[in-house]
């Protein structure tokens, strides 16, 4: 295998995909079986900058090359070798945001990510004019706040992009988007594959009357379908990615992607009818329709797979955080009786131990709200557990009603499109924290969605491995497959995961379970307003 993956290198055959998340820069080498063969990695963090979250470019551009070198020493520590070439590169990073440049291409307010919620005037009235769901974090609420805020940077804007964008743009020299990024800056039509050209209208005659020198199309970068041509990596690029000097220029480029759609790919889940479940410390949903939704939900975001397919995602802002915490008093305990911890162990035990009770938790609650919610309306969030003294209260039930209450928001934004939108699904795959211990969050999942969940070990690799994917079906697709196909025929082949499906008495107790949640949502609201931080 060593020596396969080193000729796959020295040949220039592999491909590169990084991705730019919110704690990580992560870049994964891949052979031309797509399995990865190196990887390397830089930490980050954003800075509160004038009560606004940004990155500055220069830690942008310090983290990508950082993590490149990190790449470079497992690819020479691995195989001895050097990276001179390559078949092909995508870059992928987190979605939305806003960063605006001038005509010299200077960036002319620091870049405000995702993370930002001073938009809430611009998404409201966005929201109403385009009768489409517009959040807070999505590019034109960034740019329409700022027109609104009277900032004066805004009629000097030339261009506008993203993360992932601005990157390639860097790199390559072409200001273009690929089409799931792009659904994340403003609307995005599905029959033509780029941005709502009605919606379009609308924002440049809301604007007209400030007069700047620019329309939105003029600003935004060209949206592109996975496969399409996005570019070459130039000499200024090679050295901007290697300062070492040893990567050489006219490597081609896929089209930049947002993390949503590296996600959708790196669990083939890009095919109208599928779906996947990523829960962590967050989590969120994301299947993909075969029609639009009858109207707009304030709880569901509509965004594109990679090839330009209506996505449905609900984004919960909680999920594993308050597990971690019980079972971190679990070990307290553990530890003050003398007893050796594993924690591997001990979680695996406690999540099993789920498994025996009750499908309803015997009526226990579990509120797992370190922040807020936007889906059940909390701008704040109390960690609450919740009983009554007649309910059945053992270790099983406990274990469970927490598993519940970690994916019980994702079950509410869920039943919109399974029981008011009947949408269907033939296939969910589940990836993150929350399913590490095998069996048990598939079920859980199984029982709130009623629907199979699979778990893929390759899951694990993430968006890094996600966008080099989609690199490599930019270049190593002679039969011109689309990609749902591409990715079934011959990334995933033979690779479905384990699949479990819902117990028809589990998913009865899930929904008892969730009435009696929806229920007592005001005692979690009274102890934001009585428990004060």
């Amino acid at each position: 295998m060593t020596m396969i993956a080193k000729q796959t290198i020295e040949a220039g055959k592999a491909i590169l995909g990084i991705e730019f998340g919110s704690t990580r820069i992560k870049a994964v080498l891949i052979d031309e079986d797509n399995k990865p063969i190196a990887q390397g990695s830089h930490e980050w963090e954003n800075q509160l900058v004038d009560g606004l979250w940004t990155y500055s470019t220069e830690a942008i551009w310090y983290g990508l090359q950082d993590c490149y070198a990190d790449l470079r020493k497992d690819v020479q520590k691995q195989y001895d070798c050097e990276i001179e070439a390559l078949a092909a590169i995508g870059f992928s990073a987190m979605m939305h945001g806003y960063m605006a440049f001038n005509e010299k291409q200077e960036i002319l307010v620091p870049f405000r990510t995702w993370r930002n919620t001073n938009t809430g005037k611009a998404a409201a009235e966005l929201s109403k004019l385009f009768n489409y769901n517009i959040p807070l974090r999505w590019s034109i609420s960034h740019l329409y706040e700022a027109i609104l805020d009277n900032e004066d940077h805004v009629s000097d804007i030339k261009y506008l992009t993203t993360l992932a964008g601005y990157v390639h743009w860097q790199v390559t020299g072409q200001f273009v988007l690929g089409v799931g990024d792009a659904s994340g800056m403003i609307p995005v039509d599905p029959a033509t594959k780029t941005y709502d050209a009605t919606m379009v209208k609308k924002f440049d005659e809301l604007i007209a009357p400030k007069g700047f020198s620019w329309k939105l199309l003029d600003i935004l970068p060209k949206s592109l379908n996975a496969g399409e041509s996005a570019g070459f990596l130039t000499p200024e690029g090679a050295k901007r990615l290697d300062v070492s000097g040893h990567l050489k220029a006219g490597i081609p480029v896929c089209p930049p992607e947002g993390d949503a759609g590296t996600g959708m790919v790196a669990t083939n889940a890009v095919k109208q009818r599928t779906g996947n479940v990523s829960a962590g410390t967050s989590s969120f949903s994301m299947i993909v329709l075969e029609k639009p939704l009858s109207k707009p939900y304030e709880m569901i975001e509509m965004v594109t797979t990679p090839d330009g397919s209506l996505v449905a995602m609900v984004h919960c802002n909680n999920c594993t955080s308050d597990i971690n915490a019980w079972v971190g008093l679990f070990k307290e305990y553990q530890q003050l009786i003398g007893v050796k911890v594993d924690m591997n162990e001990l979680y695996g035990k406690l999540f099993n131990k789920a498994l025996e009770g009750d499908t309803d938790c015997g009526g226990l609650m579990a509120y797992n709200y370190v922040s807020g919610e936007p889906v059940t309306g909390l701008q704040e969030g109390r960690p609450m557990f919740v009983r009554s003294a007649n309910d059945k209260f053992n270790l099983a039930n406990f274990m469970r009603a927490h598993l519940y209450g970690a994916i019980g928001v994702l079950k509410i934004g869920n039943d919109i499109l399974f029981k008011e939108e009947m949408i269907r699904v033939d296939r969910i795959t589940g990836h993150g924290g929350y399913f590490k211990t095998p069996g048990v969050g598939q079920r859980m999942l199984a029982a709130a969605l009623n629907s199979p969940i699979s778990v893929m070990e390759t899951a694990g690799e993430g968006g890094a491995w996600g966008i080099a994917l989609l690199a490599g079906y930019a270049v190593n697709n002679p039969n011109k497959l689309s990609l749902a196909d591409y990715l079934e025929q011959v990334v995933f082949a033979g690779n479905t995961g384990t699949s479990i499906a819902p117990t028809a008495e589990d998913v009865a107790g899930f929904e008892k379970y969730i009435e009696n949640y929806k229920r007592c949502l005001p005692v979690e609201q009274s102890a934001v307003e009585h428990k004060t931080n």
